[in-house]
């Protein structure tokens, strides 16, 4: 594939909601967009790394490879510690609301953004999924009209539980030290599940010694009992934050199993572009 020309956007026009006074955090959108005019089906993709950063191998290489599929792409440089809930999903719901926005003029079908996420990125992508009507995402600004729903959830090796099974790392930097029960258990994502909550593509290893795969299970549990439609794949071998898992060859299937999920449910991409 040619290199195409990468665009990068800032989220918000002045200072970002919830933001911590003193800490300077501008949150980006990079823009990978297919050239023509065809309206297509678009990837937003949340990189994982703890809350505390975000991992470079689960961003341009992302979305780089569902750029080949025929998909548009967008990376979400989201704020990280020490900024705190509900500042990356602020950002998350910005991004999709952009998205949508630009729909005409990126040439995205907005009713076909799907959220990709891994890790605590993939926790990010689920908030949005099941807290894209929280009361804090108002932000009393024009883009709010718009849906930040999630069209369809990839999840890659999430971080979605805050029970025993918690990646706790995660849950410290997004919350802070000392969260109360009741933050913990509204971003405890497997317990905020509805039948509204987006169709959802999840993959994980049985291995994964830093977020148990028992965190995937949960939330297609969930989504079976909401009757909400999932594909779930569980992999025996690969340590955690494989990304294109290209040192795991079974693994690695999980990108051309998206896609196909993706194509599934109709979507406007694919590897011949129809």
């Amino acid at each position: 594939m040619t290199h195409m020309h990468v665009e990068t956007i800032k989220l918000w026009a002045s200072a970002p909601p919830a933001a911590l006074s003193g800490s300077v955090a501008e949150p980006t959108l990079e823009i990978y967009r297919l050239p023509g005019e065809l309206a297509r089906g678009a990837v937003l993709v949340c990189p994982g790394g703890g809350y505390g950063r975000r991992a470079p191998h689960e961003q341009a290489p992302i979305a780089q490879r569902y750029n080949a599929a025929g998909f548009h792409a967008f990376v979400l440089q989201y704020r990280v510690a020490p900024h705190r809930h509900p500042a990356p999903l602020l950002d998350a719901a910005r991004a999709l609301r952009l998205i949508r926005s630009n729909a005409g003029r990126w040439h995205v079908q907005p009713d076909q953004v799907a959220v990709c996420g891994f890790s605590a990125g993939g926790h990010l992508a689920a908030s949005l999924g099941v807290h894209f009507d929280l009361a804090v995402l108002d932000q009393e600004d024009p883009l709010d009209a718009l849906s930040c729903c999630p069209d369809t959830l990839i999840l890659a090796y999430p971080v979605i539980t805050s029970g025993p099974l918690a990646h706790r790392g995660s849950f410290e930097n997004l919350l802070g030290p000392d969260p109360d029960t009741a933050a913990l258990t509204l971003m405890s994502l497997e317990k905020q599940v509805t039948s509204e909550t987006p169709p959802t593509f999840l993959w994980h290893t049985a291995e994964d010694a830093s977020v148990p795969v028992e965190n995937s299970l949960l939330f297609a549990a969930a989504l079976s009992q909401h009757r909400v439609p999932f594909e779930l794949h569980v992999y025996t071998r690969g340590a955690h934050g494989l990304g294109l898992a290209e040192s795991q060859p079974r693994a690695a299937s999980w990108m051309g199993l998206s896609i196909s999920w993706l194509e599934e449910q109709g979507w406007s991409g694919g590897q011949n572009g129809h």
